[in-house]
Formats: structure tokens, C-alpha cells, sequence
């Protein structure tokens, strides 16, 4: 007889991201890749969420897996009503720390989207589902997080040869912009099974992706290439 999992959370993914939770907000440590993808991503989040939910300024946002708060930060600096989630402990402190030396008022839980309760206006899963169990778990948790109406928007990698030598090959060991192990290809998604675990209660509404340019040395937005990074944005059905 099986068990059914209750779960999301990975111990292993967890330590591995606690470990380094002093580190969040060094932008030339090893969290150096998330500050340069913020610069892609931040215009992004604001630009999807005002055209598929509702102005920014007010909306309830939720981040899961929030980690130190990169994200949750500049959301609230935008006027939103800002909730980060983690299942590491550490990590929250350190996103509580730093939001109080900003002078940010936003609330930072330990726990998980499934034991988490109540809907937002919003509902980021940024380069989070790839380092938990039962993926389908995790976006049915949070479908039900999200009001009717309401906006998710996630980010991933694709799961492809490509993905393996430049998402792990060459960050990992060539270019070392992250551990080693820090990512496990066969837990990447590609975007046709992330957008089947969304579409029963929501509508695939935006896609795009995001390379990376080794001349200028940043991530830029790139429609036609999800090859590698790619954010999706769904519509949770009234």
C-alpha cells in the first residue's frame, strides 16, 4: 500500500539553500545569478501582473519560496501587500533582517504552499519548483492560494539536452555561477507539463523566456527561446 505525500519539501534542497542563507543579498556571492536574473525578471512580474490581474500597487502578492526576499522587496517598494514563504528557516530570518534594515514592511512565514493558508491577488513560484517533491502537489497547493481570477506566475527550467550543458554543465562547473549540485536535470519541467499541472483550474494566458548574453554578460527576455529558462503565467478560472 502507498503512502500519499503530504509534502513538498526536500531536506536536502532545504540545507542546501539555508546553508547559504547569509549570502542572499551579497550580489557578488554565490546568489550573484538570482540578482542579475531580477533585473529580467522584475520588469516582467510587473508588466504580466498589471495586464493580466490588476495594478500593483495594493495587489496581496504571495512568494513562495521566497528565500531572502529578492523578490518580495521590490514588490513592496512597487506599494504591494507583500507575503514571502520558505521552508527554510534561516532563509526567512535573513529576509526578515534585511526587510528591517530597508525599512520594508512585509510578512515572512516558515512553511510550505501546502500547509500555507489563505488567497491572494497574486502567487510567484520563481525557480522553485524544480528543487521540490511532488511537483503536482506543489502547484495544485498553489492553485488553492490564488483567488479566482487571480494571477500565478512561475519560472522553471526546460528539461533538454540544451538545458543539461548550459543550465548545469556550464553553471554548475564550467562557469561556476552556482554548487555543484545545486540543480538535478530530471527534476526540471517542460513548459507542456507545467502548463497540464495549471490548465485544469487555470488558463495558460503568457510565455517567455530568458537567455543569457556572454558578451554583456546579463540575462535578457527572449519570446521565441524557452529552450533553457522560461517564465509562465496562468489565470486561475473564476
Amino acid at each position: 500500500m502507498t503512502t500519499r505525500a503530504t509534502t513538498t519539501a526536500n531536506q536536502r534542497e532545504i540545507e542546501q539553500f539555508t546553508h547559504l542563507a547569509m549570502h542572499w543579498w551579497d550580489e557578488q556571492g554565490p546568489m550573484q545569478p538570482l540578482h542579475r536574473i531580477n533585473l529580467v525578471r522584475m520588469p516582467l512580474l510587473k508588466r504580466w501582473i498589471e495586464a493580466h490581474g490588476r495594478p500593483i500597487k495594493g495587489a496581496k502578492i504571495l512568494d513562495v519560496g521566497c528565500g531572502g526576499g529578492l523578490v518580495c522587496e521590490p514588490l513592496a517598494r512597487l506599494g504591494a501587500q507583500v507575503t514571502g514563504i520558505d521552508a527554510g528557516q534561516e532563509n526567512i530570518e535573513a529576509a526578515i533582517n534585511h526587510a528591517k534594515q530597508s525599512g520594508l514592511n512585509v510578512d515572512y512565514i516558515c512553511t510550505t504552499a501546502e500547509d500555507f493558508k489563505g488567497q491572494f491577488d497574486v502567487v510567484l513560484a520563481l525557480e522553485i519548483i524544480e528543487h521540490v517533491d511532488e511537483p503536482e502537489l506543489f502547484v495544485k497547493s498553489l492553485l488553492t492560494l490564488v483567488k479566482p481570477g487571480g494571477v500565478i506566475i512561475m519560472s522553471t527550467i526546460n528539461r533538454n539536452p540544451k538545458s543539461f550543458a548550459l543550465g548545469i554543465v556550464a553553471a554548475e562547473y564550467i562557469l561556476r555561477w552556482l554548487p555543484r549540485g545545486t540543480h538535478s536535470w530530471r527534476k526540471f519541467k517542460k513548459p507542456s507539463e507545467l502548463s497540464a499541472m495549471l490548465s485544469p483550474a487555470a488558463k495558460i494566458v503568457d510565455m517567455t523566456g530568458m537567455v543569457y548574453d556572454p558578451l554583456k554578460r546579463c540575462f535578457a527576455e527572449d519570446t521565441q527561446d524557452v529552450d533553457v529558462n522560461y517564465f509562465l503565467c496562468a489565470v486561475r478560472h473564476s
